[in-house]
């Protein structure tokens, strides 16, 4: 005969069981390698993560399915330990906080918050911490600090031509809120078919998230987005390709070194304005830098990643 307390130890014994199983299948999912980028590991819970940081630079990620997301987010860590690795053999320069706050400012305007208190809560909602945001941020200016030594004496700035382009240059001008996605392939036909993949993802996803899906561009992150650039700070082949845009119309692919360049016209306005002739020159020499410093930051990362093994289980 089964006495009272053999069942109630044999129930007990079976919660345990349970529990145990459950804590295991638990802990199995938190703590799943899902690549290994030259042994450091990136895992599931770490892409969970990566997501939701990303949600908060482009909210417009909440629009696509889990699966996508959770591959943006992958490719976003893989880029990350890349140049991690890459950044270790490297002494490192101590970045200001100051710095890192004009950034956080800038992050918390482009999704509309008023303050940074406002942005504390809003990340927080999304199970973000601030050191978490301030220690990407802090990689990705080391980052652009090395590609800076490394090139800043190849950039091509004919500073005589600029300056005669303002003394030429029209009062009134127009003023274009640009997105970008850049991409590469290898083969003409490979580079067709990624185009025409793209186009079918802008068509569904739209293009901020197809940036964020397709881009090899640091501002995949936030959907792509540029900002607002004036007519004069382009090239007259960049130029021409968007000024006959339609608002929200892309152009087709724009070759650039190190892969391809897609267009998207946000919003456009008219500037009208007494141009300061020391300041526009200053304004153009930086805009010019930036864009072909990032394109060296994209061919020394593509010439990196060749040497990165990448394993994905």
């Amino acid at each position: 005969m089964i006495t009272k307390s053999a069942i109630i130890k044999k129930k007990l014994s079976l919660i345990i069981i349970l529990f145990l199983v459950f804590t295991s299948k638990v802990f199995s999912i938190e703590s799943k390698i899902v690549v290994n980028v030259d042994n450091k590991i990136i895992t599931n819970l770490d892409i969970n993560n990566e997501a939701n940081y990303l949600k908060v630079l482009n909210p417009n990620l909440k629009n696509l399915n889990e699966n996508k997301i959770f591959n943006i987010a992958k490719s976003s860590l893989i880029r990350e330990k890349i140049k991690e690795i890459e950044l270790s053999r490297f002494d490192q320069k101590e970045i200001q906080d100051e710095y890192l706050e004009n950034v956080v400012r800038s992050i918390y305007k482009n999704i509309g918050l008023k303050n940074k208190d406002e942005f504390l809560n809003y990340i927080e909602s999304a199970g973000i911490n601030i050191t978490t945001i301030e220690e990407k941020l802090r990689q990705e200016a080391l980052w652009n600090e090395l590609i800076f030594r490394k090139y800043f004496n190849k950039l091509k700035i004919d500073k005589a031509k600029i300056q005669k382009d303002i003394l030429n240059n029209k009062i009134k001008t127009s003023s274009y809120l640009l997105y970008e996605i850049v991409y590469n392939a290898s083969e003409k036909e490979e580079s067709k078919k990624l185009f025409e993949k793209i186009k079918q993802s802008i068509i569904k996803n739209g293009f901020e998230n197809s940036a964020s899906i397709y881009s090899i561009s640091e501002s995949s992150k936030t959907g792509g987005k540029i900002g607002w650039i004036n007519e004069n700070s382009v090239s007259k082949k960049i130029l021409k390709e968007i000024s006959n845009l339609k608002i929200g119309g892309h152009t087709n692919p724009i070759l650039i070194p190190g892969g391809f360049l897609i267009l998207n016209v946000k919003e456009k306005k008219e500037i009208e304005k007494k141009i300061d002739i020391k300041e526009e020159l200053a304004l153009r020499i930086r805009t010019l830098q930036n864009q072909q410093l990032n394109q060296h930051s994209t061919i020394y990362f593509n010439k990196i990643k060749k040497n990165i093994t990448i394993n994905e289980k």
